[in-house]
């Protein structure tokens, strides 16, 4: 098994032990079969991430190491962690993963758990949709208390193009992180002034579905709809959800390949956080989207038109030109591997599917 993650102090360098722990606790992790290059050290978040959350200590008691008559168990503390591992293979990512965070404005803690399996064909992802980080900071506005939600995703290893994209929609999952948390990037808010529940901009945060012509983006709004410094929210029922950069997992120090592989798509590509090996210039860099806002006016304002300025409030303000390094669902091949990034605009991760999506992917 491939070793896919390290923690790291904020102010220790790139891929640097941490001291607790000593050389035993760096064969324990070891003996895991998945090396926590800084175990004992505390952990970074990426860039805009809030810093709301101590390290935590891979020791003894913070993983567990059980034997059974049907094997050993052993349960990988990733609070925080920066994955590493940069493979489009999930069976790659194989092991038992556990963190414990917090739920800040409510004062509670969570344990998440994630279990990764795989076959020859694919692989099965189980999670209780509690993240790997701190959330509700400050800055959030959740319309529901997180809770434990119970789910289970089919990944497929061998993921190939379709002869055509699938669009995003609201009856489809995006994608799954490494962290068991879910990708879910549309919204159900538009441009509806006749709803009784309109702001004063003739906008309305829910009942609208995916077809509707001025579909809010979550990240183009003031208020990102409620989310926290991880740009993650909940849906009805407690599910914690991501709509755009989950800014963990991955971090502004990349490797020489390039940032890590932090999820997975519903169609079986990877996704990566924002860094790339440029091949053109051999160096690494952030990969930037081929979406550009439009320019001028949406046109006068009425019942069906929100009028004003082209300004990222909406998912039609943007329109593919090509001008960046992905394409219209955000990916890119490099070194041979199709994988959709993480970009710090619009569609933030993905806007379609290259492959086919995976039957359990869907609501």
């Amino acid at each position: 098994m491939k070793n896919y993650l390290k923690t790291k102090s904020l102010n220790e360098s790139h891929g640097a032990f941490g001291k607790a722990g000593g050389a035993g606790l760096v064969a324990l992790c070891l003996s895991a079969g998945l090396a926590l290059s800084g175990c004992g050290g505390s952990a970074a978040v990426s860039d805009g991430a809030a810093e709301d959350s101590s390290g935590t200590v891979v020791d003894d008691s913070s993983s567990s190491d059980s034997s059974s008559s049907s094997g050993d168990a052993f349960s990988v503390d990733i609070t925080n962690a920066i994955f590493t591992e940069t493979s489009g293979d999930c069976a790659d990512y194989d092991n038992s993963l556990e963190a414990s965070v917090t739920d800040i404005q409510r004062g509670l803690g969570f344990d998440a758990a994630v279990t990764i399996s795989s076959d020859s064909d694919s692989c099965t992802l189980v999670s209780n949709s509690i993240p790997n980080h701190d959330f509700n900071d400050a800055t959030a506005h959740f319309a529901n208390n997180v809770a434990e939600v119970s789910q289970s995703f089919n990944i497929p290893r061998n993921p190939s193009s379709a002869s055509s994209t699938t669009s995003l929609s609201q009856r489809l999952v995006n994608g799954v992180m490494l962290n068991g948390v879910i990708l879910d990037l549309l919204s159900a808010g538009c441009y509806n002034p006749s709803s009784p529940m309109a702001d004063a901009d003739g906008n309305t945060a829910i009942g609208c579905p995916d077809t509707s012509d001025w579909l809010l983006d979550p990240l183009g709004t003031d208020s990102k709809f409620g989310a926290d410094a991880h740009n993650a929210h909940t849906q009805p029922g407690g599910l914690y959800h991501y709509h755009g950069n989950p800014n963990a997992m991955f971090d502004s120090n990349p490797g020489p390949n390039g940032s890590p592989v932090i999820g997975f798509a519903a169609d079986g590509f990877p996704i990566y956080g924002s860094y790339f090996l440029d091949p053109d210039t051999g160096t690494v860099r952030k990969a930037v989207s081929g979406y550009t806002l439009k320019t001028g006016s949406r046109g006068t304002k009425s019942t069906s038109n929100p009028g004003g300025s082209y300004d990222g409030t909406y998912i039609d303000d943007w329109e593919f030109t090509n001008a960046g390094d992905l394409d219209a669902c955000n990916g890119m091949t490099v070194d041979g591997q199709y994988g959709y990034y993480v970009t710090d605009a619009y569609p933030w991760v993905l806007n379609c599917f290259r492959g086919a999506p995976d039957s359990s992917f869907y609501k």
